[in-house]
């Protein structure tokens, strides 16, 4: 079986390597300016959060929309209720730096840079990008790289998602001290996705950590069944972008 992962993460050394030879890490640390952890604020004043997530593509699936661009989802998140947004920038989804960038020069919302990050470099790319928070895949990391990246995530002023899949990425989540877990409900091998393994993981997650469930919510049934489970938000592409009615599907999500 054709194991998307595997290849995502063999083309991103790859990418962060051109990205080193083009900026050196020295001269990255130079331009940026700290965070405020927007993303955390966002939460907390909230009881039920909408990440909702500008995507054009799934390696899986194929181009998703082409209606809207990554900057139109944006404005129809924004205008609609959404508490941040996730944008891609990784090219499998269609996903580009240049986006994020025009994406943070016209939205106010917080934004979260959603990659595949391997390396320390591209911890201090989202902070210059203008990401407010950025994800940690804990599949992809050490026990020991996932620790030494939330703390260098937060010492740049953004929060860090940590992403989980199973009850052994949860442990090595849970043994540091994120605040932000995200449970995904996509099989990182075939892509496929089910929110049950949100709802299975539950029992043994920390229910002091804000716990969101990403990918596969679908409809509004989806999401009246994470949220009653206990769930403080969720992360939403798919479900949005091939909605007939993006907007409206915004604000449904949101309503929860």
């Amino acid at each position: 079986m054709r194991d998307i992962l595997a290849e995502i993460v063999a083309q991103k050394r790859n990418i962060v390597a051109e990205a080193k030879a083009r900026l050196p890490l020295s001269e990255l640390q130079r331009q940026i300016q700290p965070g405020k952890f927007r993303m955390g604020h966002a939460f907390a004043r909230e009881d039920w959060s909408l990440i909702a997530e500008c995507k054009l593509q799934s390696p899986a699936k194929g181009r998703l929309t082409k209606s809207h661009s990554v900057l139109e989802l944006a404005h129809i998140y924004e205008d609609n209720g959404a508490t941040m947004l996730s944008v891609h920038t990784d090219p499998h989804f269609l996903g580009c730096n240049e986006d994020f960038q025009k994406v943070r020069a016209e939205i106010k919302l917080p934004l979260l840079r959603k990659d595949f990050v391997i390396d320390a470099y591209q911890i201090y790319e989202a902070r210059l990008l203008g990401a407010d928070a950025l994800l940690l895949i804990a599949r992809i990391l050490s026990p020991a790289q996932l620790k030494e990246y939330l703390y260098l995530t937060w010492s740049l002023g953004m929060d860090a998602l940590v992403e989980v899949h199973d009850e052994k990425d949860l442990q090595a989540a849970q043994d540091t001290p994120a605040e932000f877990i995200g449970i995904n409900n996509r099989n990182l091998v075939s892509f496929t996705t089910d929110i049950q393994n949100t709802l299975d993981l539950l029992p043994a997650c920390d229910k002091t950590r804000t716990l969101i469930s990403e990918s596969g919510v679908m409809n509004i049934a989806d999401v009246q069944k994470l949220r009653a489970a206990g769930l403080k938000g969720i992360l939403v592409g798919e479900g949005l972008v091939v909605a007939d009615d993006v907007a409206a599907q915004v604000r449904a999500f949101k309503a929860g």
